[in-house]
């Protein structure tokens, strides 16, 4: 399909995970489809749903890449939008506020009046999802093999990523005289100090009560290559029997090509720049949402929707020349951090700071993690 059939304006989103797909539905349902394009780049066919992937990733227990992986088929509201699958090299503006280009790593260049940055991040490990759909399948199968064949499992970061992979793993194999797994973490407990103590000493008891050990104040420098035995902490730790090493640290914003905007345009930490209303700062008519946006907070699929809920308006006001009167304010603290199908625990940053054990993490979210809600939010 040509991008320049017609006179229409284009809104090109790019970047296709639950941020981005999220935001592009919203738009399409909003759309005035005789005036503009709505044009979602993304470089898979399909959204991998991160929030599931521990658990799809550990083993083929309800074969949840079925599921976990989304077609974009109905994504768009009344058809309102065109899929394009492709990555992006490069964004080429003509000037601020007067749109540009983005240009594909083929050569191909797509014109934008309003351009939606959602790159959303770059993890390691099991997370590390190639982008052609047979490696990324076989990527699944290798992981869920290695675990398997796995007696003495370490998972480098004690993040919620280290623990709902520990938990998932117990989980499939309860029995801790076959399988030992630790979690290696340098703070002296668990997640970071964003979230209070009480709440990080109750996910460590759960760890420690479902299994799971935990080394507190390390460091891995350099993780071990695949199939060697054993590694060495900067602190001179040995834990010699270790025959499966899982890199669970944070993850890094997937910003590289952003840069060729400017190079004021990122952060120290690689995330954009925005403003409150999330257009990204010094360039009118792009904006960011999802997880590279520079902004105090955790990094959090469930921030997405209230990122959705500015931008989708102030897109809409700039297409038609108004002022963009929503604006960001952070959201509310809170985590649900599954240990397997029935347990976890859960911490909302609201009046004294409340948290909550195995019983609401398993209705709200270690049952089924969103897999249902996130597909039928995208017309699945």
């Amino acid at each position: 399909m040509s991008k320049k059939a017609d006179d229409k304006k284009n809104v090109v989103v790019v970047g296709g995970g639950l941020a981005g797909s999220q935001l592009a539905r919203e738009l399409s349902s909003k759309f005035d489809a005789s005036k503009y394009n709505l044009i979602l780049i993304n470089d898979r066919p399909y959204i991998i749903n991160l929030i599931a992937c521990a658990r799809m990733t550990t083993s083929n227990v309800d074969r949840l890449e079925d599921r976990v992986l989304i077609s974009y088929d109905k994504l768009f509201v009344n058809g309102n939008g065109t899929f394009l699958q492709g990555s992006v090299a490069a964004i080429e503006e003509i000037a601020p506020g007067q749109g540009g280009s983005v240009v594909l790593q083929s050569g191909e260049r797509i014109p934008y009046a309003v351009l939606v940055l959602a790159t959303g991040s770059k993890w390691s490990g099991p997370l590390q999802f190639p982008e052609a759909d047979s490696d990324l399948r076989l990527h699944i199968n290798e992981w869920r093999k290695r675990i398997a064949d796995a007696k003495d499992i370490y998972l480098i970061g004690g993040g919620a990523v280290g623990i709902e992979f520990a938990g998932e793993i117990r989980d499939i194999y309860p029995r801790a005289q076959e399988k030992k797994i630790t979690i290696v973490h340098s703070d002296s407990m668990l997640l970071n100090s964003v979230y209070p103590a009480k709440f990080r000493k109750d996910i460590e008891y759960r760890c420690r009560t479902h299994g799971i050990n935990i080394a507190f104040g390390e460091y891995v420098d350099q993780l071990p290559e695949p199939g060697k035995i054993g590694f060495t902490t900067r602190n001179g730790t040995q834990f010699p029997k270790a025959d499966l090493v899982i890199p669970t640290f944070g993850a890094h914003a997937n910003t590289a090509f952003i840069s060729s905007l400017g190079s004021d345009v990122l952060a120290a930490n690689g995330c954009v720049k925005v403003k409150p209303t999330l257009e990204v700062q010094g360039h009118p008519g792009v904006f960011a949402v999802g997880d590279i946006v520079d902004w105090e907070e955790q990094k959090q699929a469930a921030k997405a929707g209230n990122h959705v809920g500015i931008v989708a308006p102030n897109v809409l006001s700039f297409l038609i020349g108004q002022s963009q009167t929503k604006l960001y304010n952070g959201s509310t603290e809170l985590i649900v951090i599954p240990l397997g199908k029935n347990g976890g625990s859960c911490y909302f940053d609201i009046l004294w700071g409340i948290v909550l054990g195995d019983w609401f993490a398993r209705l709200i979210k270690s049952k089924d993690l969103f897999v249902s809600k996130a597909r039928s939010d995208r017309g699945l």
